[in-house]
């Protein structure tokens, strides 16, 4: 990302906008026992787009917020938040994010990476989390309904955040080779040298 004031103003109406969905919305709506959680899409989304640092930074600021806006105890989303944006993007710092079926996978692990990670911390600091068999099924359903509405979300933030991004992930960038010459009928080995 470049670092300019729309980034920040881009960046940041994202993120505010996904958390009062969230908020407001998406928590609310209960579907075959799941729910949508639009924030690991949003923080996996930024991170796979342009990289390691900015995923970790918007990662922490949505986590503040969340705390923030919920009344929550203070770093606790924040903490998993900012180890998902920086390990998504470090992925995307060692692989092609160009790939059109990437946002399924980063999606998938994303939303489980954040539930498993909610889970052992509120576990850690004594939230009061309540355990069941109904945990696990309610954290597949929300991973499969974040995996049904990938494409579209990321496609989305990467229409938002593509001015401001060094380099276009959706565009394919293929190094390739000169061509070889090759002789009279096509074959190689058979180059005419004068």
């Amino acid at each position: 990302m470049t670092l300019v004031p729309a980034t920040f103003v881009r960046t940041g109406l994202l993120v505010l906008l996904a958390v009062i969905a969230q908020l407001s919305g998406f928590a609310h709506m209960e579907i075959l026992g799941g729910y949508i959680d639009l924030i690991p899409l949003v923080v996996g989304a930024v991170a796979i787009y342009s990289g390691s640092v900015p995923g970790a930074i918007v990662g922490f600021c949505t986590g503040l917020l969340i705390d923030l806006a919920v009344g929550q105890n203070l770093g606790a989303t924040s903490l998993v938040l900012t180890a998902l944006g920086y390990g998504v993007g470090r992925y995307r710092d060692l692989r092609d994010p160009a790939h059109g079926l990437m946002p399924i996978p980063v999606a998938a692990a994303a939303t489980f990476g954040y539930l498993l990670a909610v889970a052992a911390v509120s576990f850690m600091l004594e939230i009061g989390a309540s355990v069941s068999a109904l945990v696990l099924r309610e954290a597949i359903i929300t991973v499969l309904l974040n995996v049904a509405i990938a494409l579209p979300f990321f496609a989305l933030v990467r229409r938002v955040l593509r001015p401001v991004l060094m380099v276009d992930p959706a565009a394919r960038m293929r190094r390739r080779a000169a061509p070889i010459e090759s002789g009279p009928l096509g074959l190689r080995g058979l180059e005419v040298r004068r």
